[in-house]
C-alpha cells in the first residue's frame, strides 16, 4: 500500500519529469545542446556522487566491470539523451516529451524481438497506441509548412536506445547498486558528451547568459539529475509496478501542459490527443510488466 508521503513525492516527480522537456527547451535558446548534455550530465554525476556517498554505499567498481558499464552507458545514457536532445531542437517541447515516452511499448517490443520474451495481449494495444500516437504527430509535421518530420525519427530512436538499454541492464551481472551504476553511466556518458561538444559546437558564451539561461541550467543539473533521481531511488523499491505506471502516463501530459507557461507553445489538438494515446501504451504496456514499471 503506497503511503501519503511516497504518494506526495511520486506526484512532485511525475512535474519535475514532465516540466523537464519545456526547460531544456529553453536551455537550447542561448546553448548547443552537445555542450548542454555535457554540462548538465557532469554537474549531475558531481552531485549524485556526493549524495551517495553519504549513505555508504560502494561506488567503486571491482576490475573488471568497466567494459560492461560503458556498453551499458551506450544505449542508456549517449543514445537515449543524444537522440532525445537532437530530436528536441526539432521539435516543440510538449511534442517531443510525448514521442520520447513510446520507451516502455519499445521496452516490450524489442525484449519479445532480442530476448524471446512473450508478447501479451496489452503488448499488442499498446503497440497500436503508441502507433497511433506516432503517425499523428508524424502526420502533423509532414503536412505542415515548418514540420520536421525528421525529429520524430529522432524521438523514436531515443526511446529505442533507452528500452534497449533497460532490457540490457536487466540482464547485466554487475553487483553495484542501481544508484552506482547510474553514476557511472553518466560519468561515462558525461565524457562522450563533452569531447563531441567540443569537436563539434563553439564553446558556450557562459558572459552573454542571461539570468533566465542560469536558472535554465540550475534546473537541469539540480533538479533533473539530482534531485529527480534522488526522488526516484528512494521510491523505485518500495513502488508497486502500478503506481510507477500511473506516474509515467502523467509525464507526456505534464511536458505539453507546462511547455505552455515555460516556452509559450501553445499545444494543438492532436497533442493532446497523441498524449493520451501514449498514457494508454504506458498502461497497456507496463501495468502486467513490473520490471518495465519499476525500470
Amino acid at each position: 500500500m503506497i503511503t501519503r508521503r511516497q504518494l506526495a513525492l511520486l506526484a512532485i516527480l511525475t512535474l519535475l519529469w514532465g516540466c523537464n522537456w519545456p526547460m531544456m527547451k529553453l536551455s537550447l535558446r542561448e546553448i548547443g545542446p552537445l555542450w548542454f548534455r555535457a554540462i548538465t550530465m557532469c554537474g549531475g554525476v558531481l552531485l549524485l556522487g556526493a549524495w551517495i556517498a553519504t549513505r555508504g554505499t560502494r561506488l567503486v567498481p571491482r576490475r573488471g566491470q568497466w567494459g560492461p558499464l560503458a556498453a551499458l552507458a551506450l544505449p542508456n545514457i549517449v543514445g537515449w539523451h543524444l537522440c532525445s536532445i537532437i530530436g528536441l531542437t526539432l521539435l516543440p517541447a510538449g511534442r517531443a516529451g510525448i514521442l520520447a515516452f513510446t520507451m516502455p511499448v519499445w521496452t516490450v517490443l524489442l525484449g519479445a524481438a532480442l530476448f524471446r520474451h512473450p508478447l501479451t495481449r496489452g503488448a499488442w494495444v499498446a503497440s497500436a497506441c503508441a502507433l497511433v500516437a506516432v503517425a499523428l504527430l508524424g502526420a502533423q509535421e509532414l503536412t505542415t509548412l515548418a514540420g520536421r518530420p525528421a525529429g520524430v525519427l529522432w524521438l523514436q530512436a531515443a526511446a529505442a536506445s533507452w528500452a534497449l538499454g533497460t532490457l540490457l541492464l536487466r540482464r547485466s551481472a554487475l553487483d553495484l547498486s542501481p544508484e552506482a551504476i547510474t553514476v557511472w553511466m553518466m560519468a561515462l556518458g558525461g565524457v562522450v558528451f563533452v569531447a563531441l561538444a567540443a569537436a563539434i559546437e563553439p564553446l558556450p558564451a557562459l558572459s552573454a547568459w542571461s539570468a533566465t539561461m542560469w536558472a535554465a541550467m540550475a534546473w537541469g543539473i539540480v533538479v533533473n539529475f539530482g534531485i529527480s533521481q534522488a526522488i526516484w531511488f528512494g521510491l523505485a523499491r518500495a513502488l508497486t509496478p502500478q503506481a510507477s505506471t500511473f506516474s509515467l502516463m502523467a509525464v507526456p501530459l505534464v511536458g505539453v501542459a507546462s511547455a505552455t507557461f515555460v516556452v509559450g507553445e501553445v499545444p494543438r489538438a492532436t497533442d493532446w490527443v497523441a498524449a493520451l494515446f501514449i498514457a494508454a501504451a504506458i498502461a497497456a504496456a507496463t501495468l502486467r510488466h513490473g520490471d518495465n514499471a519499476r525500470r
